[in-house]
This record gives C-alpha cells, structure tokens and sequence, in this order.
C-alpha cells in the first residue's frame, strides 16, 4: 500500500506539472501600453485609449486552449487512481437469478444432477458478477461468493487440490468458504444469499453481518 501511494503521488505531481504547463504555454501575452514615445505619435493621429481590439478573441483561444490541453491530464489521472480503487460487490434490491455463462437460468434440479459434493462452478449473479455456487451432497449452500479478488479485482479461481481460492494475479489466498487467509488481499469475499424462485437458483444481497468475520459486510447491497 504504501508503493501504491508514493505511485499515486508521484502521477499526482506530474500530472499538475503537465496542467501547469499546459496552462502556462496556452496564455497568448498581451501586449503593454505603447512607451512613452510611441504614444507622442499616436496622438499625432488620434488619442490612444489603452484599447487591444482583439483582447476576448484571445481570452477565448486561450480558455479553449486550457480547457483541451487540461481534460486529457484529468482524465489519465483519474483513470490511474479508479485502478487502486478496491473493488466493490456489485447488489440488487431483489433476487436474480444465477445464469450460465450464455445468460440462461439454472435450475436447482440440472445443477445437483450435474455437479458433486463440494464441487464449485462459477455463475453471473449480481449486476452480472460471477459469483461461485458451493455443492452439497443433494443441494447448494445458502451462500454465493463473488468471485473478485479484494486486492485489485482479478478472477480467483478455485484450487480443489489446496483446498482454497487461490488468486493468480498476486497471490492472495482464501478458504474455503471466502475468507481471506493470505494477503496482499485486504478482506475476504463478498457474500451473496443463494435461494430457489419456481425451481430456479438465485442470488440475492447480504446486507447483515459477515458469518466469516462476524463484521458489518464491507460490499455494498
């Protein structure tokens, strides 16, 4: 965390040096007064009021110079910061029901028939997030875990010979039932309510404590 940080500040400072740049080569100067001398000899033709005719011309060349050169500095920064942003768990007010990776429903009776006892298959739950379904010998646990790393969102697929989710990316590590047991993940997997709707598996939010942790659930439902 503490490299993401001096990362964060270091793109921070470049990019308000290149804003600053930016801004400063934008600026068309104005011209000063004429001296002394050159003022004799306008007034030779007419009196010199200090008016520059083309003064807004320039302020709008060079807001429209500021404004193009700023909004691709703000843009990469702020692309550049969502990256360290931990993910969340996306949630609905009701129930969805769990999908194949085609989008159709899954029912309970397909899946038992075709799946063993702690077996783990990944299935588009919430808001469209893949969220693994856990067997048991004639059914599925009353959870779903979202199958997002907390560190910086990588898939975690499930190691049945370690007997954990095990991240790729980073090397995160999760038991069984989700709960974080190796770092540089922060927190453990976001939870999901698994129930039946006419025959047919679906998720719905968990809004109470996390069973795992016994902590108030960091995602958001």
């Amino acid at each position: 965390m503490a490299n993401q940080r001096r990362a964060m500040r270091a793109v921070a400072l470049l990019a308000a040096a290149l804003l600053a740049a930016s801004v400063a080569s934008a600026f068309v100067g104005v011209q000063a007064p004429p001296s002394p001398r050159i003022q004799t000899q306008l007034r030779a033709g007419g009196e010199y009021t200090g008016f520059v005719p083309d003064l807004q011309r320039r302020q709008l060349m060079n807001f429209v110079l500021v404004t193009t050169a700023a909004i691709p500095v703000l843009v990469a920064l702020g692309c550049y910061l969502w990256y360290f942003v931990p993910p969340v768990a996306g949630g609905g007010s009701g129930a969805t029901l769990a999908g194949d990776q085609d989008g159709n429903p899954i029912t309970l009776d397909s899946w038992v028939k075709s799946h063993k006892e702690n077996d783990r298959e990944l299935v588009l739950g919430l808001k469209g997030e893949p969220f693994y379904l856990i067997s048991t010998a004639d059914n599925i646990k009353d959870f779903a875990l979202l199958s997002v790393c907390t560190h910086l969102g990588c898939v975690v697929p499930w190691n049945k010979g370690a007997n954990k989710f095990c991240c790729p990316c980073h090397g995160s590590q999760y038991d069984e039932n989700g709960k974080v047991v190796r770092g540089p993940a922060p927190l453990s997997l976001a939870l999901a309510h698994t129930t039946t709707t006419e025959g047919k598996i679906a998720l719905t939010p968990w809004p109470e404590k996390d069973f795992r942790t016994d902590l108030d659930p960091w995602w958001k439902v």
